[in-house]
């Protein structure tokens, strides 16, 4: 799904995707905080790997990218031809080594809601102990919809965010993050959450749920 749509907006997509967006470097700083040097990251919906890719690899960590999309791996393997980069849908595939992180950022929300949970436990799966996960998913209980970036029509659907967390806990994450970046508005803003968690982690929660005020990050 949306791997058409995806594949003709390949070069606007990366001309758009040079720098982070909002908050997007902290979430992959506390994502990377307790991921030792040298280890691999997966990261499921790459796109182009710009920039998440350019950070995690310059960082000194390993880094693998799917992505359904022949069009955005073509722009990523021009630009890094030594990565990893593989054709498949991320509800399908499978990775062959565990990982110590995976980003699966702007990516679960383009599928079935019913495709989340799945997914998700694959993920806790893969990660070794204290692994974390970054993602983001849609902010409501808004039905499946379509909507259009660059022209092109794309598919969303997600679960409202109270199930989002109730499903991680289920499957052994402790939530670090868990915030708006966008609230929905009534309109055509559904919402969006960015979640950084970890598997078998001792630290403390911060969970910011739908409706509290997010913590000021120093």
């Amino acid at each position: 799904m949306n791997r058409a749509a995806y594949d003709a907006i390949a070069a606007r997509w990366d001309a758009s995707r040079r720098i982070f967006a909002g908050d997007e470097r902290r979430y992959l700083d506390t994502m990377l905080a307790a991921t030792p040097a040298g280890s691999t990251i997966l990261d499921l919906g790459c796109g182009t790997g710009r920039p998440l890719a350019d950070y995690v690899i310059e960082r000194g960590y390993g880094y693998i990218g799917v992505d359904q999309s022949a069009g955005m791996l073509a722009i990523a393997r021009a630009r890094l031809p030594d990565v990893p980069w593989i054709l498949a849908p991320i509800e399908t595939f499978v990775a062959e080594q565990p990982v110590a992180g995976i980003i699966c950022w702007d990516a679960l929300f383009h599928l079935e809601r019913e495709l989340h949970e799945p997914l998700l436990r694959r993920c806790a799966e893969w990660l070794l102990p204290h692994g974390r996960i970054m993602l983001t998913s849609g902010g409501s209980a808004q039905a499946p919809f379509h909507d259009t970036m660059f022209d092109a029509s794309f598919f969303y659907d997600s679960w409202p965010p109270e199930r989002l967390r109730s499903l991680l806990l289920e499957l052994g994450f402790e939530p670090l993050v868990f915030e708006w970046t966008h609230q929905p508005d009534g309109g055509r803003e559904r919402g969006r959450v960015a979640v950084v968690a970890s598997i078998g982690s001792k630290q403390r929660r911060v969970l910011i749920m739908p409706g509290a005020t997010p913590p000021v990050h120093g």
